[in-house]
């Protein structure tokens, strides 16, 4: 519109309503603090120059990366990165944009600390971050989907199927525009606003306090302006919080052997493959370079080719002492926690022993072997006590 003719029709129109107006608002009650100040008490959760306050779970160091402001996901491997911090109640904003058409990522709420057992995903309540060009279905939209996974519960906002809540209109864009979020969490409730209006969420939410995670998985997308505001808390009991895990150490980068020395022949060796290592089977070892010192908690998810059982060696070297654990985990995905603890290492699997030797006097290295090819390990983490 030309702006003589926009002045024009801006007179023309106000002119008569104007001292109704001012009288109006001369009579109305003043409004409210958050109306006249949206922005107050908003603190950055993205500092625009490093990742200071955020941990890489269990992706590599180019996973997540800083430049112009923003915070750059490459989408390999899938992966989290997730605050140092966990958080009950808030208000949180984030801008994205998917930079390839079918991107797909997301917004982990109230999340664990690790991934769940057998997946490269935090627990959480995630809030979707899709791209159009990934298609349609009768289980998803690429609008502002909000949903619970592994492990988590939600009560979803119709419209909805099983614990996933559907937008309520299409207010998504498309690659490469920039897309704004608001999430509003309070008590176990969830409401996603996309571009300014509230479209989905749930209630009833389990966890309803942990961690803030941001999601890779398979395509490159930017973040930016990410920031939050607090909200009074402090009724989440202990069941309906997150675990903590702030000190655990990831032993593999979902991208390659980095710190790792594979045995075997180059052409039947072990193999990085997204988030997990194949084993080439014929109990060829797997070192890990870095000693475990004191006492701690080592974790890590197998499984065995197809149907199999998921067999596995650990070999345990310090000093003069060498001790190893055997086991032939149930078909499927199976978390085994070994436990360094008074001398000792013990194992469990499902929370059942199934092994104890006496652990090296000193800090010790660790070697995974497996019988069968194609055995998998992932989710390879370190917990020093």
């Amino acid at each position: 519109m030309h702006l003589q003719r926009y002045e024009g029709i801006m007179r023309r129109f106000f002119s008569p309503i104007f001292p109704a107006v001012c009288l109006l608002t001369a009579f109305s009650p003043p409004a409210r603090a958050e109306e006249q100040a949206p922005d107050s008490g908003f603190t950055p959760l993205f500092n625009g120059r490093d990742l200071t306050g955020w941990v890489n779970v269990n992706g590599s160091p180019e996973t997540w990366t800083v430049a112009d402001g923003l915070i750059h996901c490459d989408g390999q491997p899938v992966c989290a990165l997730r605050t140092v911090k966990q958080y009950e109640n808030f208000v949180l904003e984030a801008e994205w944009r998917h930079l390839k058409s079918g991107g797909n990522a997301g917004i982990f709420i109230w999340a664990s600390a690790l991934p769940a057992p057998g997946q490269p995903f935090l627990r959480a309540i995630e809030v979707q971050v899709l791209d159009h060009g990934y298609g349609t279905s009768d289980w998803y939209t690429t609008h502002g989907d909000v949903f619970a996974i592994h492990g988590a519960v939600m009560k979803p906002f119709p419209p909805s199927k099983g614990m996933r809540s559907f937008p309520t209109e299409n207010r998504g864009k498309g690659t490469p525009e920039w897309n704004h979020y608001r999430i509003t969490c309070q008590d176990g409730t969830i409401r996603l606003a996309v571009n300014g209006k509230d479209v989905s969420g749930g209630e009833d939410c389990v966890w309803r306090k942990g961690y803030i995670g941001l999601e890779s998985e398979g395509s490159p997308v930017d973040w930016r302006n990410v920031r939050i505001k607090e909200l009074p808390g402090g009724k989440a009991t202990e069941e309906q919080t997150a675990p903590r895990a702030e000190d655990s150490r990831k032993l593999y980068d979902g991208r390659s052997l980095r710190g790792w020395k594979a045995g075997g022949a180059a052409d039947k060796t072990w193999k990085p493959e997204d988030w997990t290592l194949i084993s080439p089977g014929a109990d060829v070892a797997l070192n890990l370079e870095q000693r475990l010192a004191g006492d701690g908690t080592l974790i890590f998810d197998v499984r065995g080719p197809e149907d199999q059982i998921g067999q596995f060696k650990l070999e345990f070297k310090g000093g003069n002492t060498t001790a190893g654990i055997s086991h032939g985990a149930p078909a499927g995905w199976q978390r085994i926690t070994l436990v360094r603890k008074n001398g000792k290492i013990t194992a469990t699997r499902a929370g059942e022993m199934f092994g104890e030797v006496t652990a090296p006097d000193e800090a010790m290295t660790v070697s995974f072997s497996s019988p069968y090819e194609g055995t998998k390990f992932g989710n390879l983490f370190w917990t020093p006590k």
